[in-house]
């Protein structure tokens, strides 16, 4: 597994928490929940390739 996605996923979550503190400041509470949801979709697309290759993993290993 490559460092690479930490760094992503690290990348994501601050640009998501920039953004938030922002749309608090601004006043617009209700826009904060739609970007930490844009968020968590962003980063469970980035990991769902690696979950793949966790299961196939597991599959070789135990002859499933």
């Amino acid at each position: 597994m490559d460092i690479e996605i930490v760094f992503k996923i690290a990348a994501v979550g601050l640009i998501i928490a920039v953004l938030n503190q922002v749309l608090i400041r601004s006043g617009r509470e209700e826009y904060t929940m739609l970007t930490t949801l844009a968020g968590i979709v962003i980063v469970l697309m980035m990991v769902i390739p690696y979950v793949s290759e966790l299961f196939t993993y597991v599959r070789s290993v135990f002859d499933l």
